[in-house]
């Protein structure tokens, strides 16, 4: 059931949207073939949304994730694990930013409606033109793709009654309620809550000419800098919006271009901005890393401790390892979740 908003999509896309959401009973994005996923219902103490404002009403869950082909597999996991989780499944309005110079923007929509009909959710264009003069070249080429800084952009591209916004990765399940990862408080003056890992080596993030350079060197002093994930994080876009923070990281992506700070993609302007400053999430919302590292992409063991989200941040993804028979043992935790329609299922 998306939500209409035609102030945030043009005509021309609002006009192939209605024409391509009707077109097939079954969703396809290149060879793959979805699932239609069930319907998932509140218990009766949920409280009702309002249908005349639904995508701002304060008592709905609102998570904002990317859209693009390449992750899509990914994407329809993370949202039935959502779904299937939560207490009140039909208070979760999902805000799903896609690419909009590509030409399976329209299709990525399709898939949504056609694998999960009930679910309330808007897609918003996001023009590579906003970053592509200013991504530098990364470790990774995956952590190049533009759409990758929309996260940058929520707080302009949601309506502006969305105050506060869980952003999740595609490459993620949860496994508890995730209204209780969006009620994680942010104090009076926090902008953001992120798992926060203060024991990894934060002077790796940045480049011996960040930290020779006398001014940027002192860049994090007085604030308790850590590394934290930016693929799980809950943030107050009202806060965002009035401290201006789309355009503080975006200054410091500039910089990059006239000089090498960092070589991480898109992280390194989020520590720069945020790092010492946040509220923390729980570790227990990220088991981050199940990808591996950024090179390799071998196989790791849960952490410690509760799990309620578990995240194959990382080269290695379950479902290409899956699809390879070279799976780690923790991708199939991710497997029930896959709505993969395969070959056997379709003949039959």
């Amino acid at each position: 059931m998306p939500l209409e908003s035609p102030s945030l999509l043009n005509p021309l896309w609002f006009l192939l949207f209605l024409l391509t959401t009707n077109a097939a009973v079954l969703t396809t994005t290149k060879t793959h073939v979805f699932k239609e996923a069930p319907k998932f219902y509140n218990s009766p103490t949920c409280p009702s949304l309002h249908n005349d404002s639904t995508v701002c009403s304060d008592v709905a869950v609102h998570v904002a994730m990317t859209l693009d082909a390449a992750y899509l597999r990914g994407s329809m996991a993370a949202i039935l694990s959502v779904l299937q989780h939560s207490s009140c499944p039909e208070n979760v309005i999902f805000h799903f930013v896609a690419a909009a110079s590509t030409s399976n923007s329209i299709l990525l929509t399709q898939t949504l409606t056609t694998s999960f009909p009930y679910l309330k959710f808007r897609v918003y264009p996001f023009g590579d033109s906003a970053v592509a003069g200013l991504i530098s070249t990364s470790i990774r080429s995956a952590l190049d793709c533009p759409l990758n800084y929309a996260r940058n952009y929520l707080a302009t591209l949601l309506p502006p009654c969305v105050c506060r916004v869980v952003y999740l990765d595609s490459d993620l399940v949860l496994v508890d309620d995730i209204a209780k990862l969006a009620a994680t408080p942010l104090g009076p003056h926090a902008v953001l809550a992120a798992p926060e890992y203060c024991n990894a080596n934060f002077t790796t993030y940045f480049t011996p000419t960040f930290w020779a350079n006398p001014t940027l060197s002192l860049t994090f002093e007085g604030r308790d800098a850590c590394y934290f994930n930016t693929g799980v994080m809950v943030i107050d876009l009202d806060r965002w919006r009035a401290g201006g923070y789309t355009n503080k990281i975006v200054e410091w992506m500039e910089l990059q271009k006239r000089m090498r700070i960092y070589e991480l993609g898109s992280l390194p302007p989020f520590l720069l901005v945020f790092a010492g400053n946040i509220a923390s999430v729980d570790h227990r919302w990220n088991q981050h890393g199940l990808g591996g590292d950024n090179f390799r992409g071998l196989c790791r063991d849960l952490h410690p401790g509760p799990v309620s989200l578990l995240h194959w941040s990382g080269k290695g993804k379950p479902w290409v390892r899956l699809d390879t028979n070279r799976p780690c043992p923790l991708d199939a935790l991710w497997a029930p979740y896959d709505l993969l329609q395969t070959p056997f299922a379709l003949e039959s």
